[in-house]
């Protein structure tokens, strides 16, 4: 696999087993079937419990059952995942990142007694509702209520491109609590087999065909005071999920960008036209040259990010920065090698394709495109362009 400067070198260990067996688990479990359920727009539901049993959701958080491995062990499972098909990924990431990280962050001790262990072992499947039909980019201005009632809250209002949520059991619902002063957004578990609950499929996708999705619906649903996540009140909530779900991101990016490659270059090195491989031509040369050097820099910069997290150094910001750059790189170079597999790389028996039409998803969800270089903006000259 590409590793042209190295990185893999530094690896301990456990961050090698991790990788080994997530890479193990792709290519037995995941590549046979993955471009059926792409074409036929379903998630394969069976590898749910056996990724738990892995240890593939929110490795990198500790106690209740959970081993805190390191943040590089845990980008690498993030890369061999995506490698596969980003909607295997992102299930893992919405799982571990958008619903665990929040419980355990911020939820009660009844809370992560209740739902850690069970969502770690994929006995329970969790689902994070932030965007809503006319609030996407904006999350602050949603219009998801919670009013007080006695002892329980009702909840009412749409979440829409939620991942997981058709198969979900419980989902973290962020709302804006009309009964406090200044109506705070606060995050809600709200089991999806409550009364009022609805959590429809979105089908007829083009992008992110093998992952489910789906709405949210919440007519005046009552759930109880201890369904409050209790240790956060407004935007940091949610915000703070996407950091560390925007993290991942960065590394599977990778994966898929060097799935691309290695499937463009076996190719070459195989395919002969005019008495010898295509790959000995100076043009499919200088377009491996260039995959590679984008892949090797987008790898730097997450490594780079997860030296950063670990220590605790990590800013959002520099989060927004390899999203930006990560993924903008995975969606040129998955083009690029679909371009070098001819006619042949728009069929299914090859991944590039796949993961292009993936990549416009990755591309505009947790955050756009767009969005982050407005971020990158604010914070490298003050000046707040959303205003």
């Amino acid at each position: 696999m590409l590793d042209y400067v190295g990185l893999e070198a530094d690896l301990d260990e456990e961050e090698r087993l991790i990788r080994d067996t997530a890479r193990e688990f792709v290519e037995e479990q995941v590549n046979p079937d993955i471009g059926e359920h792409f074409e036929n727009g379903t998630f394969p539901e069976e590898l749910i419990t056996e990724m738990g049993e892995l240890g593939f959701y929110a490795p990198n958080l500790d106690g209740y059952g959970l081993p805190g491995v390191s943040e590089t062990a845990y980008g690498l499972l993030m890369q061999e995942l995506e490698a596969g098909d980003s909607g295997i990924r992102s299930m893992a990431s919405v799982q571990g990142a958008l619903v665990m990280y929040p419980i355990h962050a911020y939820g009660s001790d009844e809370q992560k007694e209740r739902w850690l262990a069970d969502l770690g072992t994929g006995e329970k499947v969790g689902c994070f509702g932030l965007t809503e039909p006319e609030h996407g980019s904006n999350p602050s201005a949603m219009e998801t209520r919670a009013e007080k009632d006695g002892d329980e809250y009702v909840l009412s209002g749409s979440k829409t491109w939620i991942t997981n949520s058709p198969i979900a059991d419980v989902a973290v619902v962020w709302a804006r609590d009309t009964s406090a002063e200044d109506s705070p957004v606060r995050g809600f578990l709200v089991e999806t087999d409550r009364d009022g609950v609805s959590t429809n499929k979105i089908d007829e996708k083009l992008s992110m065909r093998a992952s489910v999705t789906g709405e949210i619906g919440l007519s005046n649903v009552r759930v109880p005071e201890s369904a409050v996540l209790p240790g956060v009140s407004g935007m940091k909530g949610p915000l703070s999920c996407l950091t560390q779900a925007r993290y991942g991101i960065t590394w599977g990016a990778i994966g898929a960008a060097r799935d691309c490659f290695e499937t463009a270059r076996d190719y070459a090195t195989d395919r002969e036209q005019f008495g010898k491989p295509i790959g000995g031509f100076q043009l499919q040369q200088g377009k491996l040259a260039e995959m590679a050097t984008q892949i090797t820099t987008a790898q730097l910069l997450s490594h780079r990010l997860a030296d950063l997290k670990e220590r605790g150094d990590l800013r959002p910001q520099q989060v927004s920065m390899a999203k930006y750059n990560n993924v903008s790189m995975a969606r040129d170079q998955a083009r690029v090698a679909r371009e070098m597999l001819g006619g042949n790389g728009i069929t299914l028996d090859y991944s590039p394709m796949r993961h292009l039409a993936n990549m416009e998803t990755v591309y505009t969800y947790e955050g756009t495109h767009d969005i982050h270089s407005l971020i990158l903006g604010h914070d490298l000259t003050g000046i707040p362009a959303f205003e």
